[in-house]
């Protein structure tokens, strides 16, 4: 990985050279705009599974795409050929690709005047010098502690040791160049429990730009374990109404319906349940979402967005209220509105809590359900309908009794967000939207 972490080190100037080419070749050909994206990732993953190694992957992949703009046309071509031969070929074929579209007055590149003018160091980049051998030896590691920690751990999924260096260029023909690297590594194990003819599966995991801030191996074996073993037992629980409790990993999904009923693409489809709901107060007064690019080493920092766009600091909702939508310039043209940097999506978005940790939001739940686990996809994007399969854990007066499977909570989002009642200090910082312990005063949980 060293050797990876070297030739990463020249792939930035190396692909904005591949993008110029490209931009030069579709002006060469009389475009009206034209924007080539250029990537490559490395990285490396070994997966053991009970003692022996299940699985190790190297990877090393390159790409360009192409879009070019003329008479109000688009056509776009990609290729993983890197070569001038093959890049001249993709940009004839999105050339000629634009010939046989439909005009669309809102297609285009981003406005010039908003193109960023600094790319700003946001210390995403730290390559992990990570070998077989050594990823191999981590991921029996973590297993091997998960196994030992508890003699109900039964059967074992595996433990998996990855690391991953990507580097992205974007240039447009509004002069606009700009590249960044940034790295992802992480260690997952996933382990299964028996006790009394029943079985149970969880994971735990950590993730990292660096590796030096990554658990131990050891550790997150371990957690996996403990989370595993605390499922047995699991009961089925009668059908009832209660406050539900979604642990961060979870609550970040939650929150994440209503940012994709706010993206651009489903407001001008009219496909949201949040349609048309800037101004609405959408959550209660104490809930803010704020926008913060800038986050050094953040999960989902850029400054800029898929289109060159200048990222900045903003408040999506405040006191509760929305106060714009996620745009990209093309949704924004169909809405009317200015783009938000958002090609490409959100950048990391943080849901402010109170000082309350998790152990205070169980106590004050009293009787309810906390949801540690989600099943099935039963989201209606348009209407806001919301129904899950559910696992978590039983309270009551303000202490978990037992383990809970085999329910289903349900609402509608429109109702449930006006119904969060708190949420905790425990972010989550794996992800690119920060949200700490989420209680929903009620919601129906179907059960037995």
């Amino acid at each position: 990985m060293a050797e990876i972490a070297k030739r990463e080190s020249l792939g930035s100037k190396e692909l904005e050279s591949i993008v110029a080419l490209a931009l030069d070749e579709a002006r060469s050909l009389g475009v009206d705009q034209a924007e080539v994206a250029a990537s490559q990732d490395m990285g490396l993953s070994a997966t053991a599974r009970l003692g022996d190694v299940e699985n190790l992957e190297f990877t090393n992949d390159r790409g360009i795409g192409i879009t070019v703009y003329k008479d109000s046309c688009k056509g776009n071509a990609s290729t993983s050929d890197i070569s001038p031969a093959a890049i001249r070929e993709a940009v004839a074929k999105a050339c000629s690709f634009a010939e046989l579209t439909a005009e669309d007055p809102n297609s285009g590149l981003a406005d010039a005047d908003r193109m960023a003018t600094e790319i700003t160091d946001l210390d995403l980049d730290h390559p992990w010098d990570l070998d077989a051998e050594k990823a191999i030896a981590l991921a029996l590691e973590s297993e091997n502690a998960a196994m030992a920690s508890d003699k109900r751990i039964s059967n074992s999924e595996g433990a998996t040791v990855g690391t991953n260096r990507g580097t992205r260029a974007y240039g447009n023909t509004h002069g606009f160049m700009g590249s960044y690297s940034r790295t992802s590594h992480s260690i997952t194990c996933v382990v299964l429990a028996e006790e009394d003819g029943t079985m149970q599966r969880d994971y735990h995991y950590t993730s990292s730009r660096l590796a030096d801030e990554l658990d131990d191996a050891a550790s997150v074996g371990v957690r996996a374990a403990q989370k595993t073993v605390s499922r047995l037992g699991a009961r089925k629980i009668q059908t009832t109404n209660a406050p539900v409790l979604y642990i961060p990993e979870l609550a970040r999904g939650f929150i994440g319906h209503a940012i994709g009923a706010i993206a651009g693409g489903a407001q001008y489809r009219r496909s949201s349940f949040l349609l048309d709901a800037v101004g609405e107060k959408i959550f209660p007064e104490f809930v803010q979402i704020q926008e913060r690019p800038h986050i050094l080493q953040g999960i989902a920092s850029r400054s800029f967005d898929g289109e060159g766009v200048a990222t900045y600091d903003r408040d999506i909702v405040t006191d509760g209220e929305l106060q714009s939508y996620i745009l990209s310039s093309y949704s924004a043209r169909r809405l009317g509105l200015e783009t938000t940097a958002n090609a490409g999506g959100a950048q990391n978005l943080l849901i402010p809590g109170s000082d309350v940790d998790k152990d205070q939001l169980i106590a004050d739940m009293g009787t309810g359900l906390i949801v540690e686990e989600l099943i099935g996809q039963g989201v209606n994007s348009v209407t806001g309908d919301y129904s899950r399969g559910a696992v978590g854990h039983w309270v009551e007066n303000g202490e978990v009794q037992f383990a809970v499977h085999e329910v289903t909570i349900a609402g509608n989002l429109r109702d449930l967000y006006q119904r969060i009642a708190a949420i905790g200090n425990d972010q989550d910082l794996r992800s690119g939207v920060r949200c700490g312990s989420l209680l929903v005063e009620e919601m129906t949980i179907a059960g037995a």
